[in-house]
């Protein structure tokens, strides 16, 4: 489940990237991002699990963050 203390809005998007502790120590960089106003029909959502893997949460968190502002701005 996400921590909401990460989540942010970057250019029209609602950012909230996640880190999941794996059985072996390792963190997986996970990604939800959502576009578009929660009072209307047009929400979209796109999940991304295992960005990559990391040794703590604040790296996975961040990664998980910079990835997700070059798919925004690769999006225009």
């Amino acid at each position: 489940m996400p921590n909401n203390k990460y989540i942010h809005q970057y250019n029209g998007y609602s950012i909230s990237p996640s880190a999941h502790r794996l059985p072996d120590g390792w963190f997986a960089a996970n990604l939800l991002l959502t576009r578009g106003d929660a009072r209307r029909a047009e929400v979209v959502s796109y999940k991304f699990d295992v960005l990559d893997y990391f040794d703590s949460e604040t790296q996975a968190v961040g990664h998980a963050t910079a990835w997700a502002r070059g798919w925004v701005d690769s999006r225009g």
